[in-house]
C-alpha cells in the first residue's frame, strides 16, 4: 500500500426535502383544509477517526462524498424522510483545512472521534404551515435549502510518542527494527527510508510507546532538497525527539557538522518543533575503539547536549537502556500532566462552588449587580 500523507476532498450535504402542497380530501368531509407536510432535512457529511487506516490513498481515487438528500412532505400532514447522514473515515491523527480558505477546522486524534463538517439543508415547509384565520387554503410552500459543500485539505500527521531525526544513513531505520516489530527498508545507500515508519516499542504488558522514523534530513531541506522535509509535520504530535548521530560517517564528514546542519534546517522548517525536548544518540558506536569512545562525552558537551546516549543497534548495545528511559521520561510527562489536569479541574471545581453559594445568599439580583465585584476587594487597615 502506498503512503499518503495529503489529498484533496469534496464534500456536499444532503439538500432538504421541498414542503408539500396537499389538501385534504375525504368523502363526507367539505373543505378539509391544508395537508401538506414539511420535506425531510437533508444528511450531514461527518469525518469519523479509524485506527485501522493508516494512509489517505483511498482518497486518491475518491475524491468525491455527497450525503443523501431529505426526502419531500406528504399529504396527510406527513413529514418526508431525513437524509441519512454520511461518515468518512479518516486515519486518527487527520488535520482538516478549507482548501479555498485555508482555514483550519480541526484534528481527527482519537478512534470514533467525529467531526460535522457540512451540514445538510434546511427542509421545506408544507402549506399546511401557512394556514391561518385570513388565509384558509393557502398555496404556499417553500423548497428544500441546499446542503453545505467544502472543498477539503486532508494532512496525515502520524501520532506517534517519539520521534527520530538525522542524516540518511544515520541507524534510523535498524534502531527501529531492532527495538520494535517494524520492518523498515534498511540498506548502505542514502535515502533508503522514503516513506515514515511507526513502531510500538513494548517493554512490558502494560508499558509501550510509538516511535517514528522519517526520512533523513540533509542541507537544504528546508528549501525542498531531499525528502525529509516532507514528512517533518509527523513529528510536530511526538512528545521527544531523538537526534541520532553517525559516529563514524561513510563520507568521511564530521559528526559535529552534521549535527549542526540537521539543527539549522529543523529551526528554518518549525520552531516549535525545533523547540521539542531532543535527545542526542550516538549511533554504530562498535565501530570505535575505546579510546574514541571516551571521547563522545567531550563531542556531547560541545554540541550543548543535556542528555545523550551512545548505542549500537546491530550489536543491540545500549538500546535497552534508551528505551528505559524513554519510557521513564513518558511517563513523568504523564504524571505531570495529570497533576495539571486535576489542579486545574480543583480550580474550575471550587469556583462554581463559590459562584453557587454567592447565587444561593444573593439570589439571582446580586449576580448582576455591578457593585458586587467591589465587595470582593474591600481591605481594612489599621492604624496605631
Amino acid at each position: 500500500m502506498n503512503f499518503v500523507d495529503e489529498a484533496s476532498i469534496k464534500i456536499e450535504a444532503g439538500k432538504g426535502g421541498n414542503g408539500c402542497l396537499s389538501f385534504r380530501r375525504e368523502k363526507y368531509i367539505e373543505r378539509g383544509g391544508p395537508d401538506g407536510g414539511d420535506g425531510g432535512r437533508g444528511g450531514s457529511v461527518y469525518l469519523i477517526g479509524d485506527a485501522a487506516l493508516n494512509t489517505l490513498v483511498d482518497f486518491r481515487f475518491q475524491p468525491n462524498y455527497r450525503a443523501q438528500k431529505g426526502g419531500g412532505g406528504k399529504g396527510n400532514d406527513r413529514t418526508g424522510p431525513k437524509g441519512e447522514d454520511l461518515y468518512v473515515r479518516v486515519p486518527c491523527g487527520t488535520s482538516l483545512f478549507d482548501e479555498e480558505t485555508d482555514e483550519y477546522l480541526g484534528d481527527i486524534n482519537d478512534q470514533g472521534e467525529t467531526l460535522l463538517l457540512a451540514a445538510g439543508g434546511r427542509h421545506g415547509l408544507g402549506n399546511v404551515r401557512f394556514k391561518s384565520s385570513t388565509n384558509r387554503a393557502p398555496r404556499q410552500t417553500t423548497p428544500g435549502e441546499p446542503g453545505e459543500a467544502r472543498q477539503l485539505r486532508l494532512e496525515l500527521k502520524l501520532i506517534a510518542d517519539v520521534g527520530l531525526l538525522g542524516l540518511p544513513n544515520a541507524g534510523k531505520s535498524t534502531l527501529i527494527s531492532v527495538v520494535s516489530a517494524a520492518t523498515p527498508k534498511i540498506a548502505d545507500y542514502p535515502f533508503t527510508t522514503l516513506v515514515p515508519n511507526l513502531g510500538v516499542v513494548r517493554l512490558s504488558h502494560d508499558q509501550s510507546f510509538v516511535i517514528a522514523d522519517i526520512p533523513g534530513l540533509i542541507e537544504g531541506a528546508a528549501a525542498g532538497a531531499g525528502l525529509g522535509v516532507q514528512f517533518l509535520k509527523h513529528l510536530s504530535r511526538t512528545r521527544l525527539l531523538l537526534h541520532l548521530i553517525d559516529v563514524a560517517p561513510m563520507d568521511g564528514s564530521d559528526p559535529v557538522t552534521n549535527c549542526r546542519t540537521l539543527e539549522e534546517e529543523l529551526a528554518r522548517y518549525s520552531e516549535g518543533i525545533a523547540e521539542k525536548t531532543r535527545w542526542l544518540v550516538f549511533t554504530k558506536v562498535d565501530l570505535l575503539d575505546s579510546e574514541s569512545r571516551k571521547g563522545l562525552a567531550g563531542l556531547a558537551k560541545q554540541l550543548g547536549a543535556d542528555r545523550y546516549f551512545t548505542i549500537s543497534a546491530v550489536a543491540n548495545e545500549g538500546t535497552e537502556g534508551l528505551m528505559g528511559a524513554i519510557a521513564e521520561f513518558l511517563a513523568q510527562l504523564a504524571q505531570a500532566e495529570d497533576d495539571e489536569r486535576i489542579l486545574r479541574e480543583t480550580h474550575e471545581y471550587s469556583l462554581r462552588k463559590r459562584q453557587e453559594r454567592w447565587q444561593k445568599r444573593y439570589g439571582a439580583a446580586g449576580e448582576n449587580d455591578d457593585d458586587d465585584d467591589d465587595d470582593h476587594d474591600v481591605s481594612v487597615h489599621y492604624e496605631p
